[in-house]
């Protein structure tokens, strides 16, 4: 069985709240990825969390989809 830590549980969760806002919004990664000036693999990456999102890159994000930051983080506490 594979361990995860609370970190990387929190990074998919976070992962999975980007996918959705996108969905949300109706764009492909290609689609995001080009308004955020990323490569779509990049994005990939961020939703799969296999790769950590800046503070400038998720701001950037937030502007983009038009959503909140704390709308990305509702799986804290």
């Amino acid at each position: 069985m594979l361990f995860m830590t609370n970190e990387t549980t929190k990074l998919i969760k976070l992962g999975k709240n980007i996918h959705k806002a996108r969905k949300a919004k109706k764009l492909s990664q290609n689609e995001l990825a080009e308004l955020l000036n990323i490569s779509r693999e990049h994005l990939a990456k961020l939703e799969t969390a296999k790769r950590r999102i800046s503070l400038k890159l998720l701001f950037t994000l937030c502007d983009v989809l038009k959503i909140k930051e704390k709308d990305l983080f509702n799986f804290l506490d």
